[in-house]
């Protein structure tokens, strides 16, 4: 079955990065397009990045545009996010996800604290 484990989550200081994992198994994950949600306090999950199975052109949410970076090792089936320059609205639990077979699945997610 589709598992997905999300980690990498941290307490990190505002303008610091970090860097999150997923780890993957039970589908095809060369042919999968992956996608990272988060959802932050008293609101809910939203969408961050894609990244195609093809590995190109991956998309992101307006507010982490240029901050972020996701990527993909199809050899190891993880996918990457990048979080660089912080901000406190960052704050957030991080969701790993893919779409297969007309459902969505996700990790457990992963908790992302951006704090002075």
């Amino acid at each position: 079955q589709v598992q997905l484990v999300e980690s990498g989550g941290d307490l990190a200081q505002p303008g610091g990065s970090l860097r999150l994992s997923c780890a993957t198994s039970g589908f095809p994950f060369r042919s999968t397009d992956m996608d990272w949600y988060r959802r932050a306090p008293g609101k809910g999950r939203e969408f961050v990045a894609s990244i195609p199975k093809t590995n190109h052109n991956p998309e992101y949410d307006a507010s982490v545009k240029d901050r972020f970076t996701i990527s993909r090792d199809n050899d190891k089936n993880i996918v990457i996010l990048q979080m660089n320059s912080l901000k406190p609205e960052d704050t957030a639990v991080y969701f790993c996800s893919v779409f297969r077979g007309g459902r969505r699945y996700w990790g457990r997610g992963t908790q992302v604290t951006v704090s002075s």
